[in-house]
């Protein structure tokens, strides 16, 4: 997610090898399977879910968890999904809440909500499935979606079904992870599944999708979509009754760019082509055959799911295509990459807008360079630091914490700002070459699958990259 407008720029203005076997990049071979049958109507989601799910996790399991994030929006939940400073810009007509309601699940010998905040649904199974066995049940639920510019909502000109059906959680050898909806960052945490959504609407919304739109099938005033992806962590779609697309070829992928208010729409396709192809030839092959990019309502920059970012229609044209490029650089470094987005979000944050810095600093055009962009997230980085040691006379600038432990400027001063000079300092101590053949093998090892920081550490094939890694994590470094 893009969490602030300008992020880099803003601030300039103010200111031995670890042998490690990429054990922590789980979910090879067969995948679960969702097949999501729903329909929207005035604001509210009506769906069934079939999962097959496929048991990875080694051992048998007699129960399973979901994730249910579309529960953070109902009155009274104990995390809000907007922070304070934000929720003016969200809740464009006055707070509104919503919510997800699960009606049955099927065949099962029981399910209960649970967690921290009504946000776990609890599947006790009919009978244990072994490991690499499969079982099959239904979830049906209904989805009440706020009116806020958020991922998941009705906006003043689209609708947002990001996180819209229950999630299964990651096994993590123990147990299940929960996730809780902290409003800092992006508090998800999924591995990858496969795909199978019909999604019937008014004739009148157009659909953005993940994945490709193998049908689209009108009758009696509504219009139902098939949509399909595989090896994919998330799925999201957007509406809206007032949708332009315009369309581009980038290798063997279709590009969409589907706006409602953007009067430079044939230069954003461009530049969603043109980033797609240097972060495809940069870091490897991107994993899918379609990218949607949607401007839509949203209080951040943007947000990101496979096979389709949000960039919000608030942005000035710069903004929007600083961010742009930020969430495309998230189809490597998250959608396809995965990383535990709750403890270590400098991962796949701080790699795309290293990513984003890579991209401008070949393409000229945007009023971007590498000098500028580094001197601003060093800027960022030193005020949080002056501030912090001002004020209490200390400063914690360790970045693998809780997304709830982080303040909101400590957030971005640490995961973004930070996590991209983590990475510059990567580069000048390997070079370019061993660098980027580094970021190619991490890409190349974990797609499709989770990986974790010795992971990544261990991509570079250097006993000074883990050493530089581990000096940014631990607050070690000195900036």
């Amino acid at each position: 997610m893009k969490r602030f407008l300008f992020l880099f720029a803003t601030a300039a203005l103010v200111c031995p090898l670890v042998l490690v076997l990429f054990a922590g990049c789980a979910g090879e071979g067969e995948r679960t399977l969702y097949t999501i049958d729903a329909a929207y109507e005035e604001g509210v989601l009506t769906a069934e879910m079939t999962v097959s799910y496929y048991n990875d996790t080694g051992g048998s399991r007699g129960e399973l968890w979901f994730n249910l994030y579309g529960n953070a929006y109902r009155e009274g939940a104990a995390y809000a999904p907007v922070s304070a400073s934000f929720a003016a810009s969200a809740y464009y007509a006055g707070v509104s809440c919503g919510g997800m309601e699960i009606r049955s699940v099927s065949p099962c010998t029981g399910w209960e909500v649970s967690g921290a905040d009504e946000n776990v649904l609890r599947v006790s199974l009919s009978s244990p499935v072994p490991a690499d066995g499969r079982c099959e049940f239904t979830v049906a639920y209904t989805l009440t979606l706020a009116e806020v510019n958020h991922r998941t909502g009705v906006t003043e000109h689209a609708v947002n079904l990001g996180n819209f059906y229950p999630v299964l959680c990651v096994w993590e050898g123990s147990g299940f992870r929960e996730c809780v909806y902290a409003a800092n960052g992006d508090p998800f945490y999924s591995a990858c599944a496969d795909y199978a959504v019909t999604l019937t609407v008014p004739a009148s919304y157009t659909a953005a999708a993940s994945g490709e739109i193998a049908a689209a099938e009108e009758s009696g005033g509504r219009r139902r979509y098939e949509m399909t992806l595989e090896n994919a962590r998330d799925f999201a779609v957007v509406l809206s009754e007032e949708f332009s697309v315009e369309q581009r070829t980038a290798g063997d992928a279709t590009v969409l760019y589907y706006y409602y208010d953007d009067e430079n729409a044939r230069a954003s396709a461009d530049l969603a082509r043109d980033c797609l192809l240097f972060f495809a030839d940069t870091f490897g092959d991107y994993a899918y055959g379609t990218y949607s990019v949607v401007q839509t309502g949203f209080c951040y920059g943007g947000m990101e799911y496979p096979a389709l970012v949000y960039v919000s229609d608030a942005l000035a044209e710069e903004d929007a295509a600083y961010t742009l490029v930020h969430e495309t650089a998230h189809q490597w470094w998250y959608a396809a990459v995965g990383s535990d987005q709750l403890l270590h979000a400098w991962q796949d944050e701080g790699l795309a807008e290293y990513s984003a810095l890579l991209y401008f600093e070949e393409s000229g055009g945007y009023g971007f360079t590498r000098e500028g962009l580094l001197r601003a997230a060093k800027g960022m980085y030193n005020a949080y630091y002056s501030v912090r040691m001002q004020v209490f006379g200390e400063a914690d600038t360790t970045m693998d914490r809780a997304l709830s432990d982080f303040g909101e400027y400590d957030y971005v001063a640490l995961t973004y700002a930070k996590g991209a000079l983590l990475f510059d300092a990567l580069r000048e101590g390997l070079g370019d070459k061993k660098f980027f053949a580094g970021l190619r093998r991490y890409y190349s090892a974990c797609s499709g699958k989770l990986a974790a920081p010795e992971n990544l550490a261990a991509s570079f094939k250097n006993a000074g990259a883990e050493e530089i890694i581990a000096s940014y994590r631990e607050g070690k470094a000195v900036i």
